[in-house]
């Protein structure tokens, strides 16, 4: 399973990684969630260098924008975490589709 190597700054890379696959800026971003204009390019860059972490609040605000669940943020699985975004963007049936097959898979196994 891969695994990122240091989980102190797990939540900032991927955060970076949601910010750019969304093309948004980190002062939009900022903005967005509702910091201040000034201070909000310095501080999603403080999240994203894991200086600080936001509080969960937050990071709720910050995956609603960037249409990830905030789960994506603090997985420390490589696959798994593609698997949430994969997941993430499926209407309600085919989410109940893929947990039912997982299911599946999980009962074959023993």
């Amino acid at each position: 399973m891969p695994r990122l190597s240091d989980p102190s700054s797990l939540f900032g890379r991927r955060l970076r990684a949601a910010r750019r696959r969304a093309g948004i800026p980190q002062d939009q971003l900022g903005v967005s969630i509702g910091l201040d204009e000034g201070s909000s390019s310095a501080r999603m860059s403080r999240y994203e260098t894991g200086v600080h972490e936001p509080p969960f609040a937050t990071a709720l605000n910050l995956a609603k924008v960037l249409e990830v669940p905030v789960a994506y943020f603090y997985c420390d699985d490589d696959r798994l975490a593609d698997f949430l975004i994969q997941y993430g963007s499926l209407d309600a049936r085919r989410k109940n589709k893929v947990l039912a097959l997982a299911a599946e898979f999980s009962s074959e196994m023993g």
